[in-house]
């Protein structure tokens, strides 16, 4: 700014200063934070890296150098290598969040998701414009956007009732069979018993860990039970299997 710009009034002059010396302050303490990010970024990407180079080493080093310590397998590796692409993204959104000028993120080119998916619309009215209430509005089109929702499965108890019956001037009692269960006079449905299996054979959960996740519903179910009803749920199959084999 030139000197003849600058005002006579020494309370305007003032202000422009303390103006100044704050947007210099907050430049300098945004400067300093991104130095402070970059240097974070920069070491746990080190990390990152020398962790990638440790496990290459360790699957496809030479024999003496994966004899040293102890191996990992496939299943290990997949989940160091999620940990590793979560630690980049994080780093990657850290610096974005820091950059003062933002470049505007071409769109993306999204798959679609698959056809027999809900899907549940919502729509965000926007608010009439002052001396527009009680005008007709006309759609000229509009902005669709599709994000993929979860239901958490949750716990729900069948109750099932058999009302006993007697007929007047008549003898005896009558009451509907009970249905048939995979594991008579037990306390899980057929739904739960696959749930359970699913989760252990397809997606190797084992029972302790699924222990756990159910009693954070407040659903108590030991190992052992759980156990005990695969082992009834593996007999089961080999009683059926062969009809079912022969019918297919």
């Amino acid at each position: 700014m030139a000197v003849a710009e600058l005002p006579d009034d020494v309370d305007a002059l003032k202000a422009m200063i303390v103006a100044m010396a704050e947007r210099r302050a907050l430049l300098e303490a945004r400067t300093s934070h991104l130095e402070v990010v970059n240097k974070t970024a920069d070491e746990r990407i080190a990390t990152l890296t020398a962790i990638v180079k440790m496990l290459e080493r360790s699957r496809y080093g030479t024999r003496s150098e994966r004899l040293r310590g102890a191996t990992l397998n496939d299943e290990q590796h997949a989940f160091v290598f999620d940990e590793i692409k979560t630690g980049l993204a994080a780093i990657e959104t850290e610096l974005e969040s820091t950059a003062q000028d933002k470049p505007k993120r071409a769109p993306r080119s999204r798959k679609g998701f698959a056809a027999h998916l809900e899907r549940v619309e919502i729509v965000i009215e926007p608010e009439i414009p002052a001396g527009c209430e009680g005008q007709e509005k006309v759609l000229i089109g509009e902005d669709v956007s599709e994000r993929l929702d979860v239901l958490r499965a949750k716990f729900r108890v069948i109750v099932t009732r058999r009302p006993k019956y007697a007929y007047r001037n008549r003898d005896g009692v009558i009451q509907a069979p009970a249905s048939p269960h995979i594991i008579e006079s037990g306390i899980p449905t057929e739904a739960l018993l696959a749930q359970i299996a699913i989760s252990k054979y397809a997606d190797g959960l084992p029972l302790y860990r699924q222990e756990a996740i159910y009693a954070r519903d407040g659903v108590e179910l030991s190992r052992s039970l759980m156990a005990q009803w695969m082992g009834n749920l593996t007999r089961t199959w080999r009683d059926v299997a062969p009809v079912v084999n022969a019918k297919i």
